[in-house]
């Protein structure tokens, strides 16, 4: 398993790279850490899926999501990868969208072994996660620096493959687009977050500010976000 595959410039919406890889039709989902539902409203409407529960554990984003009503296929609860509310083997497929690097770090082996107990024998695990790279991540990292998490992360899925308690089916590398049509946008989408207390004093959140904007053209600023898939089987 690698971390990064740099020569990866395929460019395109995870979803399009979910639907060549996952089993979709009539599957049992649970997402963890789904945040504004983006990837659960796409699922949920393009997948042809059975049901998914979608989890959240910021309380506030949780919040609002329950009122969301136009997804009858999805039920949103509260709860945390490490501590998953539901009865063993209850899905198909686990599908984690840049989140397993925000579980503590003292509990990423946890969730990995609640995913495991969730899901049913032979049951597949899709974790997407950021690759430390790129002109976005650049930017990010000035004030949200998630390099050791998303190593502890990676760390921690090599560790459940290594010891079989899933096994490797694939790996994907590509980028999703990214856009902000300014940067007041991007403050409120990436600073002013509620899983997050970003608190920037002014010299840095300067810095950010005239990092953003050396991107931003007529049409606002554009990023390829490199990203990797694990994906992982239950035996």
């Amino acid at each position: 398993m690698k971390i990064a595959d740099h020569s990866a410039e395929f460019l395109c919406n995870e979803y399009e790279v979910i639907a060549e890889e996952l089993p979709l039709r009539g599957a049992t989902i649970l997402e963890l850490g789904c945040g504004k539902a983006d990837k659960t409203r796409m699922i949920a409407q393009l997948g042809d899926v059975a049901a998914i529960v979608a989890m959240e554990v910021d309380a506030i984003q949780h919040a609002r999501n329950l009122a969301v009503t136009d997804l009858p296929k999805v039920v949103f609860k509260h709860g945390a990868a490490e501590a998953i509310p539901e009865a063993d083997a209850s899905f198909d497929i686990v599908m984690l969208f840049k989140s397993l690097h925000h579980v503590p770090l003292a509990q990423m082996e946890q969730a990995l072994d609640e995913i495991r107990r969730a899901l049913k024998p032979g049951g597949l695990v899709w974790i997407s996660e950021p690759v430390f790279a790129g002109e976005f991540n650049e930017i990010m990292r000035l004030f949200h620096d998630e390099q050791e998490v998303r190593a502890a992360a990676f760390s921690s899925v090599c560790r459940a493959v290594e010891d079989g308690r899933f096994e490797l089916v694939k790996q994907r590398f590509f980028s999703t687009p990214g856009h902000f049509d300014s940067f007041e946008q991007f403050d409120e989408r990436m600073i002013q977050v509620t899983h997050t207390d970003h608190q920037l004093p002014p010299d840095v959140y300067a810095a950010v500010k005239s990092k953003f904007e050396a991107h931003l053209t007529t049409e606002g600023a554009n990023f390829r976000n490199p990203l990797r898939v694990d994906i992982l089987r239950k035996p």
